[in-house]
């Protein structure tokens, strides 16, 4: 029972944490489009501020609950090493995401709309190899 109750809210918080994950990048291309908007850019880098936060909660509760998985339920293998490689990129992908939103904050230039819009795939790209990963658990 306990695996399950464990596993249930694993998957909740993983589900939140990409939430922020995909959307983090969206308020990214409202901000390189917000041009001279002062009031927009500020609403954008508090949206983007708060959403980054949320987002590092989610993650860390994501990841206890799957130490818990991984070490007391002994859930595991190959397929276990490869998934969590491509979480640790999607991870840095999240922080690099974060920089842009405190460059913004700060006054810094931003690359253009059309950089985020084309950055905003990568979570997609890293996504379905994870649950590939944990679905089939080919190795």
């Amino acid at each position: 029972m306990a695996y399950f109750w464990t596993k249930t809210l694993h998957i909740l918080f993983v589900i939140a944490w990409m939430a922020a994950v995909f959307y983090l990048p969206r308020i990214l291309v409202n901000l390189a489009e917000a041009g001279d908007h002062p009031a927009v850019r500020e609403r954008l880098v508090l949206m983007g501020r708060r959403l980054y936060g949320f987002g590092h909660a989610m993650f860390g509760i994501a990841l206890i609950l799957g130490m818990v998985l991984w070490m007391h339920f002994r859930i595991g293998g190959g397929w276990m090493h490869a998934k969590l490689t491509l979480v640790l990129v999607l991870m840095g992908y999240y922080i690099v995401t974060g920089r842009y939103v405190k460059r913004a904050a700060a006054g810094g230039a931003l690359p253009s709309a059309t950089f985020f819009r084309w950055f905003n795939e990568a979570p997609l790209l890293l996504a379905i190899p994870i649950i590939y990963l944990v679905v089939a658990k080919p190795f």
